[in-house]
């Protein structure tokens, strides 16, 4: 069975990278990395192939950067001779990015007759077209100002095999007329590559070197185009993190993104100056998540760490209006939060000592495991 691998961006790696371990053990498949190059950072890309033992991507778009119908029109028009040329069997796309939807679009929307049939003459002989499988399925923010939204939901509507993280995934594809015969709960898969490199993880003290202790800082990752793009928004933010490290030491990790912003509206040599903060590119899986196993608390505005921190019982606040993984709200381990308001959540969470151990069904590194059964029951 020939299969392609779809990856696009940082947090697409953590996807694969269980999953492409898992079916590489198995001799019925034939697992090909597709990297559309959407991330195209070094440390934002390719360390993490080397963090997740992944080899070379077998096939390299290269797109780059873009707006986004530019980013998914070149996506689109690349994979769409790939498709062609190797016919794969099955396409499996993760998470929410442009490159998601743009390979779903060319995957669902191709044809293979009278297609050149090389690479996989035996298997694809007799198909029309890939079946496409969506990992990550179903989250849902309601929030249609969200380019990730528009991702999900048509995604969603046109994948073939819909394997969901959590019952609140399923609720949201039967709800909006999804089939239940396409919809297959296999678990999360980023707590798969947690699990998968806790050792590593832990072997790190990536706090020692800015002369900090455990559980004594906390953690900041904050991208997403409503915190960063409107100036006042990201100013406010600014102004939090200074006053927050009168409290605690911070430690905030700055996107390309985040960091071309703070360039653009003259606050870089602000946020420097800040005593107490400690402003670091980005920084490998390995190293990013030790800061966060040894953190007091993270503030974000990234999905998965919300599902990271759940899992791992720290608390989390979330500077977004909603958030498509409200499992892990309702847990309490992470809190929606305005730019104004991130310093009260935090003199929350210092002076609270809750201790968070909820679990949550199937968030138990054997994900992959799952999705490799679901593929092997398939009738190709």
């Amino acid at each position: 069975m020939l299969i392609h691998l779809v990856a696009a961006a940082r947090p697409n790696f953590m996807k694969i990278a269980p999953l492409y371990h898992a079916l590489e053990r198995k001799e019925w498949a034939n697992t090909v990395i597709v990297h559309t190059g959407q991330h195209y950072d070094l440390n934002m890309s390719d360390v993490f192939f080397k963090d997740l033992e992944l080899p070379e991507p077998n096939i390299h778009l290269g797109v780059g950067s873009g707006s986004h119908a530019e980013q998914t029109g070149r996506v689109m028009i690349a994979y769409e001779k790939v498709l062609l040329k190797t016919r794969p069997d099955l396409v499996i796309v993760v998470g929410d990015v442009n490159s998601t939807l743009a390979c779903t679009l060319a995957a669902t929307k191709i044809s293979y007759t009278g297609a050149a049939n090389s690479a996989n003459q035996n298997s694809s002989a007799d198909r029309i077209r890939p079946l496409v499988a969506h990992l990550e399925a179903g989250l849902r923010s309601f929030d249609r100002s969200m380019p990730e939204e528009i991702n999900r939901l048509a995604t969603d509507a046109l994948s073939d095999i819909l394997w969901t993280p959590s019952p609140d995934a399923d609720e949201n594809l039967l709800r909006e007329g999804i089939s239940p015969d396409k919809i297959i709960r296999v678990g999360n898969i980023m707590i798969d590559s947690l699990e998968m490199l806790r050792e590593k993880i832990e072997k790190q003290a990536v706090y020692t070197e800015f002369g900090l202790e455990k559980n004594g800082f906390g953690v900041v990752t904050i991208h997403r185009p409503s915190n960063v793009d409107n100036r006042e928004s990201l100013e406010q933010i600014c102004r939090s993190l200074d006053n927050i490290v009168q409290k605690i030491p911070l430690i905030f990790t700055i996107h390309p993104r985040t960091s071309k912003k703070l360039e653009k509206y003259g606050l870089k040599d602000t946020l420097n100056n800040i005593m107490g903060l400690y402003t670091v590119e980005p920084l490998n899986y390995i190293r990013f998540m030790n800061l966060v196993f040894n953190c007091r608390f993270v503030i974000t505005d990234s999905g998965g760490i919300q599902e990271e921190t759940t899992y791992l019982g720290i608390p989390c606040l979330t500077v977004r209006p909603n958030t498509e993984r409200p499992i892990t709200v309702a847990l309490g381990t992470n809190r929606l939060c305005t730019p104004e308001n991130i310093l009260k959540e935090v003199d929350s969470i210092i002076s609270n000592s809750t201790c968070f151990d909820q679990k949550i069904e199937l968030w138990d590194g054997k994900t992959a495991e799952r999705v490799v059964e679901s593929i092997y029951s398939l009738d190709l």
